[in-house]
């Protein structure tokens, strides 16, 4: 039996004392974090799931993989682990870039579905210090991320693993190597690929497996990580893993984090489960989608500048499309946490260090509007809206009507997500009546602005030349 023992402190490891979790203010004032979706599935530079999709027969990555590496019964993914080097990894120089471009916080991949750990793992031989790049990649984004003076985090996806995991004990149906297995089911590396033969898979529903030893395994993988790293974040890619295993590595986490802050929590977990008896215990975190308004628990969004892994195939979200993302998100009490994806060798590649260089840019001008902010009683006006929809990530057609609010104390930020060309605006919202007197008015990254309330809204004169590129800023204060 695995040792369920956890630090002691003001977490109990059940729902009703974990439901007292309050959301730390660093967080609530963060609002922005970078993500390092990062580890050997880089190394094809061929997209996300590639560990599993190269031993589905037919799949995009099997047929990249048949004619770039060989058929999965000799070269399989125990063999691209080893091509993975890390050689250019630079934690200290992109966390500068980083932070530049406004992250308030950051998160590191400590292990993917693909069962390799990215930190000096003591339970399990497939890990980036005995293998691949042999660095501890969790330490030295920790490192880097203090030095920085950044709170740290990483996700772990593990999970999943056992139902994802399950293709690689098939083989080919058809074509030359009809009938050949995969090197998944070879028992020299079950450690990798795991003894999951005839297991539920994740396409028969079952993304977190019944089973009981990967359930203990799991446990033990994440309090090694609490235990080793002392994160600030630990994210769990889904909702709350196995039922008391989760509890106690949630209560573990929390009371690890009082016992470093004076007996106050200061760690945040968050998953996917929308049940609010479920994301009371932690913060609520959205994958590639978002709240429709105001929501009263803090929440997150999580997304990718474009797939999860690097793809030589990808199409970027603009520098513009996060800007408004952003702001919108952080209008409604939500953070968002982007990954930038990262070629194999640990490097970003021309458009993403573009992208960071434009975020930094417009958060020099407009983060006095996004950190620190609360959400205000409305989270915005206008006829546009995000599409919310599974993963559907449409950039929004936004039009010089709309606008999104934030919030701190008597000071209203309301961004104009469409700059007019006529030099006026009006922002209804801000209408007499419909709340105090403005006695100010300030454009960011411009000075003051000429401005009349009145019962339709207030108007506002604005200068020939925005101050920056998207989603201008104007703050706003009451009497």
């Amino acid at each position: 039996m695995v040792d369920m023992t956890i630090e002691s402190g003001p977490f109990a490891p059940t729902w009703e004392s974990l439901r007292q979790f309050q959301c730390p203010e660093w967080f609530r004032d963060a609002k922005f974090g970078i993500w390092s979706h990062w580890g050997p599935q880089s190394v094809p530079m061929y997209g996300d799931w590639y560990a599993r999709q190269m031993y589905v027969e037919g799949s995009d990555q099997y047929r990249y993989h048949l004619r770039k590496y060989g058929h999965p019964s000799k070269f399989g993914y125990k063999d691209v682990v080893q091509l993975w080097k890390a050689e250019k990894f630079d934690p200290d120089g992109l966390m500068a870039l980083y932070v530049a471009a406004g992250a308030r916080y950051f998160v590191a991949q400590a292990a993917h579905h693909d069962n390799f750990h990215n930190w000096n793992s003591t339970q399990h031989r497939w890990n980036a210090v005995n293998m691949g790049p042999q660095k501890d990649i969790l330490q030295l984004w920790k490192d880097a991320a203090q030095a920085h003076g950044l709170p740290f985090g990483f996700s772990e996806h593990i999970g999943a693993t056992f139902s994802w995991y399950v293709p690689n004990k098939g083989a080919d149906k058809a074509g030359p190597y009809a009938g050949v297995p995969y090197d998944g089911n070879d028992p020299a590396y079950e450690d990798l690929y795991l003894p999951n033969r005839g297991a539920k898979g994740w396409e028969d529903g079952e993304w977190y497996t019944s089973n009981p030893w990967w359930h203990e395994k799991w446990y033990t993988y994440v309090k090694e990580l609490i235990d080793n790293y002392q994160p600030d974040l630990l994210y769990s890619d889904g909702g709350v893993p196995f039922g008391d295993y989760g509890l106690h590595a949630i209560a573990h986490l929390y009371n690890s984090s009082a016992r470093r802050h004076g007996g106050v929590n200061q760690a945040v977990y968050t998953q996917k489960d929308k049940n609010v008896d479920v994301l009371s215990v932690g913060v609520f975190d959205i994958e590639r989608s978002q709240r429709p308004d105001i929501f009263p628990y803090v929440w997150q969004t999580d997304t990718s500048v474009g797939d999860w892994f690097y793809n030589v195939r990808d199409v970027y979200k603009t520098p513009k499309q996060v800007a408004e993302m952003l702001v919108d998100i952080v209008s409604k009490n939500g953070n968002l946490l982007l990954n930038i994806p990262q070629r194999p060798d640990g490097t970003l590649d021309d458009e993403c260090t573009y992208l960071l260089e434009r975020m930094a840019a417009w958060i020099k001008v407009n983060g006095e509007g996004i950190y620190g902010t609360r959400p205000w009683q409305v989270s915005g006006e206008g006829p546009a809206s995000v599409i919310i929809e599974g993963f559907r990530e449409d950039a929004v057609p936004w039009t010089i009507e709309d606008f999104r609010f934030t919030a701190k104390g008597q000071t209203v930020y309301a961004f104009q997500m469409k700059w007019p060309e006529g030099g006026k605006t009006v922002v209804r919202s801000l209408a007499q009546g419909r709340v105090g007197k403005v006695v100010d008015v300030t454009l960011l990254g411009a000075g003051p602005v000429p401005f009349t309330q009145t019962v339709r809204g207030l108007a506002v004169d604005l200068p020939e030349q925005k101050p920056c590129e998207y989603a201008q800023c104007l703050r706003v204060t009451l009497a």
